[in-house]
């Protein structure tokens, strides 16, 4: 080959290449790409990890925590043809939480739907239904240094609901007062049953406070009639059996009325119910009782019928078993049991052996008044100890003789 054919690579200092290198420098630079996004106070670009921002890339920033974009304010910026970022002014700023829902007022609208409340930022509230506006106090708030909202006043009080009209034959119970939100409780009397509901609340319903439900009403509770009774009558029959009424029976001649006499209407789980059932007429007739040794004491005699009463007693030498007064059951028997009268046993008495004695001197029992100096009569009770002890204790006679040798 030829010297010709083996040509050296062109030089950074040929003209042409030069020329080259600085039109693409240029190119670069007019399609080139900004630096990192500049730092914005109170907020964060999102970047999502992107490091390269070429030309016409839009980053967007966020606020921080606890501060909230101000309204109008744009919150992005843009790589420029320059390759610098358009200019981005701080749009995020401290701020009052939304205003706090109040029990008897709601935001006027057009606080409604903001959510940017710097501090000194006022909002004004408006009654809701069924309250009514207290004009001596603010119904607004206000953003606190601090960034808190003041204190709410109740601005709005409850309307009242209208006076409880009386119950007929039962009372109203008003637990608190009779305001918006307030509950009352309806009872009835004994012997009444309560139709309706048993309480009504106050509320707010077409553009006023009202009662609801309406108040119940009492009805009386009745009984049905009294059943009737064989071999017997009603008296006191009525038309209708109120609570309390009451019905007497009667049984027909020599026929016994077994139960209660009389029955009254009372009320259980608010239902009229007799308070007893009825009494039955019987022919109830109880045997003459004998008692062998014993006797009645009562003035009945038989034929002995229901609820006659006997009281007996036993003869001189005898003694009562059981019980001294019996009376004459529905059974047509005797309650309880017919006593009886059993003999008494007696106990022989003890005798006292006398006592003999020997060589034993005579004694002479001292006389009477002796014994009773003072002439008082003698009791029945040292007259028969003087008796014992004459029988127990016998005197010893002595010979003359020894009469005489005692003499000398």
């Amino acid at each position: 080959m030829s010297p010709a054919s083996h040509r050296a690579p062109p030089t950074l200092g040929h003209p042409g290449l030069l020329s080259l290198l600085l039109l693409l420098l240029y190119l670069s630079k007019a399609h080139g790409e900004c630096n990192i996004p500049p730092d914005i106070p109170n907020a964060k670009p999102e970047l999502n990890g992107v490091t390269s921002f070429p030309v016409d890339t839009t980053v967007t920033y966020k606020c921080n925590e606890g501060f909230v974009k101000m309204p109008g304010k744009s919150d992005s910026l843009v790589c420029l043809q320059t390759n610098k970022w358009s200019k981005l002014s701080e749009f995020c700023n401290r701020t009052c939480d939304v205003p706090p829902l109040l029990r008897f007022a709601s935001l006027k609208k057009q606080f409604s739907k903001q959510n940017y409340f710097p501090v000194g930022s006022v909002v004004q509230y408006e009654c809701r239904p069924g309250y009514k506006r207290d004009p001596s106090l603010p119904a607004k708030l206000t953003c606190l240094q601090n960034v808190v909202w003041s204190n709410a006043s109740e601005f709005c009080k409850r309307k009242s609901c209208p006076t409880p009209p009386e119950l007929l034959h039962g009372h109203v119970d008003i637990a608190t007062d009779i305001l918006l939100g307030s509950v009352i409780t309806y009872t009835c009397n004994e012997g009444y049953r309560l139709l309706g509901a048993e309480d009504s609340h106050c509320i707010f319903m077409d553009k006023n406070v009202v009662w609801s439900p309406p108040p119940p009403e009492c009805t009386e509770i009745l009984c049905q009639e009294p059943p009737k009774i064989v071999n017997g009558e009603i008296q006191g029959n009525q038309d209708s059996y109120k609570y309390g009424s009451s019905v007497t029976y009667t049984c027909d001649k020599n026929l016994s009325l077994i139960g209660e006499k009389s029955i009254h209407c009372t009320v259980k789980d608010e239902q009229g119910e007799w308070s007893s059932p009825p009494p039955q007429c019987k022919d109830v007739r109880c045997e003459n009782p004998i008692v062998p040794n014993g006797q009645k004491k009562s003035p009945s005699k038989p034929p002995y019928r229901y609820q006659d009463t006997l009281i007996f007693d036993c003869n001189p030498g005898f003694i009562l078993v059981g019980n001294s007064t019996i009376q004459c059951g529905s059974d047509n028997k005797w309650t309880p049991g017919i006593p009886l009268c059993k003999g008494i046993t007696t106990v022989a008495p003890t005798t006292v052996k006398k006592l003999t004695t020997t060589n034993a001197p005579a004694t002479e029992a001292p006389p009477t008044q002796q014994v009773n100096p003072t002439n008082a009569p003698t009791t029945k009770e040292q007259s028969l100890t003087e008796q014992a002890n004459a029988t127990s204790s016998p005197t010893t006679e002595v010979p003359p003789t020894m009469q005489q040798a005692n003499a000398t």
